[in-house]
């Protein structure tokens, strides 16, 4: 199955949600900042990242972006940035 590149993107109110957030998001994250990473998932590992979490959030405090980015588009990047790649294999651990 075939990976796709999505923006995953989170503001927590609580430094203990906010790092559970950091180790669930960095499980398929292949570069990013603070708190917005691009991960290549497939179908099956978002809804995975979407269940993990919903269990980590308050919906009533914190907040989740997930953004396709269209595969058309060349990404720019500036500085010290990467241009985001599909890696052959993850390391999770």
């Amino acid at each position: 199955m075939r990976r796709k590149l999505y923006l995953v993107a989170y503001d927590i109110s609580s430094p203990t949600r906010l790092q559970a957030a950091l180790k669930c998001v960095r499980h398929w994250a292949t570069g990013g900042q603070l708190s917005v990473h691009e991960c290549w998932l497939t179908t099956g590992e978002l809804n995975e990242l979407r269940r993990r979490m919903a269990d980590i959030l308050h919906p009533e405090e914190d907040s989740l972006l997930i953004i396709r980015l269209d595969p058309r588009q060349k990404p720019e990047v500036m500085g010290l940035a990467l241009p985001p790649e599909d890696p052959d294999w993850f390391y999770a651990g």
